[in-house]
């Protein structure tokens, strides 16, 4: 049952014994394990899962230990009673507090789909007021080329001029009023 001897190992380079410190507070303990992980960069990191809950054992299938119904308790039954009670109790502590954590999931849940609602309302407003100064700018803009063009072509009939500069006009008035808007702040408050 020998196993045939086999070639002998070369020595093992000897790795210098690193000195022991002691971290005095937790940015250093962090700073030791980050050194510690990069003296080998291609080793791979061991990432710890996430634990499971812990949960109740489920009741039993099938119970073999039934009392006898023509017999008193014995004097060990106390013990078997007292554990099957603490076991319940556990399972319905244990299901209360999952009833509450779901409760609170839904709740948290409930919350953040009131904040976005919130949230995508506000940016709706302040895209609607970005449009509108938007179009206003390009409106005035319009009228700014036409008055050019007006300028530049005179031959056209006094009628017809007179005509676009009260439309003219009234559209600057509408934009007066439009411009007449409360702030959207206040100064001074």
């Amino acid at each position: 049952n020998m196993a045939a001897p086999s070639a002998p190992r070369p020595p093992r380079p000897r790795k210098e014994p690193q000195p022991l410190v002691i971290p005095r507070s937790a940015a250093e303990e962090q700073r030791l394990r980050l050194e510690r992980l990069m003296r080998n960069p291609e080793k791979t990191v061991p990432i710890p899962e996430k634990l499971n809950e812990w949960a109740p054992r489920p009741p039993p299938e099938f119970v073999r230990d039934v009392m006898g119904s023509s017999a008193g308790a014995g004097s060990g039954e106390f013990h078997v009673y007292r554990h099957l009670r603490r076991r319940e109790y556990q399972r319905q502590d244990f299901m209360d507090a999952m009833a509450e954590k779901q409760r609170l999931d839904e709740e948290f849940q409930k919350k953040l789909e009131r904040n976005k609602m919130i949230a995508e309302e506000q940016t709706a407003k302040r895209r609607r007021k970005r449009q509108k100064l938007k179009e206003k700018k390009l409106q005035a803009k319009k009228n700014k080329l036409e008055q050019k063009k007006q300028e530049k072509e005179p031959d056209q009939s006094q009628e017809r001029v007179s005509s676009e500069d009260d439309e003219e006009d009234s559209k600057e008035e509408e934009e007066k009023e439009d411009d007449a808007e409360e702030p959207s702040f206040v100064m001074g408050r």
